[in-house]
């Protein structure tokens, strides 16, 4: 059985654990399996095992919530002497000269940086491929590992690293999770201090992947240096609306993604929650909303790179995205009125409970040599009940609910008001005992 990131530091922390033999097996793990599910861009290997040598000598481990910890890190933050690439032949490979303060966090909490993971260009789809790689599902590998962070979640689901950092704009920690048979969760708005707005007009936030609520509870107290988060309660009864319908659009849900909403609903009722069946009001403004802001935020992020050297879909993304911020389309008033339906809603519910993905996953492909429409259509179809929470700044995750007859997992998305990441986690820790699931692939 892989050991779970609280397994470790537990151990490490007691001095059971030597966090040197500790990196030296994920690392090989690394080696013997990242040739297919191709989750990583860079392996800090040398790095590693020196960070984890520096750790064996600290003076006090108690101290330490990830001691000794492997983590993974997306291709978005800085690491010292790396760069980050974003995914893209545009960024710069200059070396960062100091760590981005989610690496600094993580380091202060004892983790040990094994690793950068694959990402889409710019982050902008739920497939994570690139000239380099395919990050692929590690259950399934005829199939994508989502994205933005699908080499963080074909990272977890592997049983390379426990635990790995994501970052979600529009579904992007959730998607790779749900595809991968992990945990993720996206915190709330502001919950992980930035020192700026996080990008694409504030919706994107880091979070964490894990195999277990714990794990993902450990990661996100110290992403957001909360360590009340890392404490995880059986949450009393509460309100729980279930809801199988796509908003605004109304597409057809796959049978196999509604029946895992249906069978969650059953589980929490047995457990003494109250569940029914509702759904907030979508407007059209709000899903126009999210349309401008994902076409326009990653304009704004390419405008100091050389769009000569962006993939051909792209370059269109990042044109539409600058029609779109010269006509003034991105409007304050659109998330504003969004979060006030919301509130109604979340008013008489604690808990709104919808399938994770809107479709089945998508094949394992080079989407990047594909046209802008080739890869938007079926990324919209994908993402339909994820991005409008990050519209309106609500905290939302993702957690195993089951698989589909191809082998590949399915997951359930939990969503809840501001400042409720607690319930979440407690609400996720309780269907995991009620519906345990299988941590990775290296342990079947």
């Amino acid at each position: 059985m892989t050991w779970t990131a609280v397994d470790i530091a537990r151990a490490v922390r007691d001095r059971e654990l030597d966090p040197v033999e500790v990196t030296e097996r994920a690392l090989a793990r690394i080696r013997a399996a990242d040739g297919l599910v191709q989750a990583f861009r860079r392996v800090r290997a040398t790095e590693a095992l020196a960070e984890a040598a520096a750790l064996r000598a600290h003076p006090d481990l108690t101290r330490l919530p990830l001691a000794g910890v492997p983590v993974a890190v997306k291709d978005v933050v800085e690491v010292e002497g790396e760069y980050a690439e974003w995914g893209s032949q545009a960024s710069s490979r200059v070396p960062a000269a100091a760590d981005d303060h989610i690496v600094r966090r993580l380091r202060a909490a004892g983790a040990v940086i094994v690793g950068i993971t694959r990402v889409p260009e710019l982050c902008l789809w739920p497939m994570s491929d690139s000239p380099g790689g395919v990050a692929r599902n590690p259950w399934e590998p005829a199939y994508a590992a989502g994205g933005s962070s699908g080499g963080s979640g074909a990272a977890v689901a592997a049983g390379l690293v426990p635990l790995a950092h994501g970052t979600d704009g529009l579904g992007s920690v959730r998607l790779p999770a749900a595809m991968c048979g992990l945990v993720g969760i996206k915190p709330g708005a502001g919950v992980v201090a930035e020192p700026h707005d996080g990008g694409w007009f504030g919706m994107a936030t880091h979070g964490a992947l894990a195999t277990t609520v714990a794990d993902a509870a450990l990661l996100l107290g110290v992403l957001a240096e909360r360590p009340d988060l890392i404490e995880l309660a059986d949450p009393a009864p509460v309100r729980v609306a279930t809801s199988t319908r796509v908003p605004l659009t109304r597409a057809p849900v796959p049978r196999p993604l509604r029946a895992t909403v249906v069978r969650t609903g059953e589980l929490l009722s047995g457990a003494g929650h109250r569940v029914v069946s509702a759904q907030p009001y979508y407007p059209a403004a709000a899903v126009g909303g999210l349309f401008t802001r994902w076409v326009a935020g990653p304009a704004e992020q390419a405008a100091d790179l050389d769009t000569a050297l962006l993939q051909r879909r792209s370059r269109t993304h990042v044109r539409a995205g600058a029609l779109v911020r010269r006509a003034g389309l991105v409007r304050p008033g659109t998330a504003r009125e969004w979060r006030l339906r919301a509130e109604e809603f979340f008013a008489e519910h604690d808990v709104l409970v919808t399938p994770t993905l809107a479709t089945l996953p998508p094949r394992a492909l080079r989407w990047h040599e594909r046209s802008w429409t080739g890869n938007a259509v079926p990324s919209m179809r994908l993402a339909g009940f994820t991005g409008l929470w990050n519209l309106a700044g609500y905290p939302a995750l993702s957690v195993p609910a089951g698989s589909h007859p191809n082998g590949v997992p399915l997951g359930v998305q939990f969503v809840a008001a501001p400042g409720r990441e607690p319930l979440l986690l407690g609400i996720a820790a309780q269907l995991e005992h009620l519906n345990p699931w299988p941590r990775t692939t290296a342990d079947t």
